[in-house]
């Protein structure tokens, strides 16, 4: 019997992002799968490869002023290259990554069978701006209505960010969260002092120079390193200047997703502490969470709403009173010795109730309904 053809289309490099390769992971055995997104083609698949250079994000920005936004969207560079390179062929269902890939896949699924993983959400991605949220806010809020409302199922990373959806265009994504793989690993030996530790994108609007300030408030003698990628430079240099000059924060380079929670793994308490400077960072649950988790680590978030709501249901941790240096120091102050074993021990409890082997079946679910009449022919 021939197997259904599933494709996995994403405006992102696939063989790197993390989200898409656990979909390529659970699918590629069981469909003829075929990928579509920039980079190196992931292992087992078919792989169609987006040029470098063509942006998913350069919007002409006359046609966004006149609200065309259908002739903005599909004269998008990376939109046209991927309309072509599509043209002529038919997937049985097709698995659409974020809100742009979207209009592509209807083109392309047989029968309309689409389910989209939206990801963040997506109208409301960067309204801390004021010109972004007057011009590019109502755009994505144009492509939610028209083309994301007409997929046959979606999912998102948060029960936050879903029901805005379904208040807003009507439909109700399922809940996949950014869970990483379950690690095999053991609590270690709590450190003295002890040692904090954030790994992540270096953005300003993360604010992370907070969290370093509140380590340097604390009365109690902890260190604090930090594994940060540099998404903003003259960001990442401020906090470098901080760390040469401080007897307690250390700045690394990012490790590979393939060898962070074992590094993670040798620290004991994981740190975010993410200020709402919009709609997706109030309702985030963000993949570090999950990584923290799975390295056995006590975890410090701020009062985030999804964050603090998986800290205290495990018992994984403390949620700060605020998202302030403050707030932190006096988190950092509480911990001692046995409250660290503690929560690194509730951390290895938790560890493969919340891992992504069990929350991939949120996709294995509706991507099978979608195909169930072409498996069963």
């Amino acid at each position: 019997m021939t197997k259904p053809a599933l494709l996995i289309l994403s405006f992102s490099p696939i063989a790197g992002d993390a989200r898409v390769l656990k979909q390529v992971r659970l699918f590629r055995d069981r469909y003829a799968v075929t990928t579509c997104g920039y980079g190196e083609a992931p292992e087992g698949v078919e792989h169609i490869r987006i040029p470098d250079g063509l942006s998913v994000t350069a919007l002409n920005g006359r046609l966004i002023t006149l609200r065309w936004y259908r002739r903005a969207f599909w004269s998008l560079p990376a939109v046209r290259w991927v309309r072509e390179a599509l043209a002529g062929r038919r997937f049985d269902a097709v698995l659409a990554n974020d809100l742009e890939a979207v209009p592509l896949a209807l083109r392309v699924a047989d029968g309309g069978r689409v389910h989209a993983d939206l990801h963040e959400y997506a109208p409301r991605l960067h309204e801390e701006h004021a010109a972004w949220n007057r011009r590019i806010r109502p755009f994505a809020e144009w492509l939610a209505r028209r083309y994301a409302a007409r997929a046959a199922s979606w999912t998102t990373v948060g029960a936050g960010l879903a029901r805005e959806y379904e208040r807003q265009f009507g439909f109700a994504p399922a809940v996949v969260t950014n869970a990483a793989p379950y690690a095999d690993l053991q609590p270690g030996p709590v450190g003295d002092p002890i040692r904090l530790v954030h790994s992540g994108a270096g953005l300003g609007n993360r604010n992370l120079m907070t969290m370093v300030e509140g380590v340097e408030l604390a009365r109690r003698e902890v260190t604090f390193d930090l594994y940060l990628t540099p998404n903003d430079p003259a960001y990442l240099d401020r906090i470098r200047r901080h760390a040469e000059r401080s007897t307690r924060v250390r700045l690394h380079d990012p490790v590979p997703y393939d060898r962070l929670i074992a590094t993670l793994n040798e620290y004991d308490v994981g740190v975010f502490v993410l200020p709402p400077v919009n709609f997706n960072y109030r309702w985030a649950l963000p993949n570090k969470l999950f990584d923290y988790i799975q390295a056995r680590l006590g975890i410090i978030v701020g009062p985030s709403e999804e964050m603090a709501h998986y800290v205290r249901e495990h018992d994984l941790g403390v949620v700060a009173d605020d998202f302030t240096a403050e707030s932190l120091a006096r988190a950092i102050d509480a911990l001692d010795g046995d409250a660290v074993r503690r929560m690194k021990l509730a951390s290895h409890a938790a560890a493969p109730v919340v891992s992504a082997e069990r929350e991939v079946h949120g996709w294995e679910t509706a991507i099978d309904r979608l195909l169930e009449p072409r498996s069963a022919s």
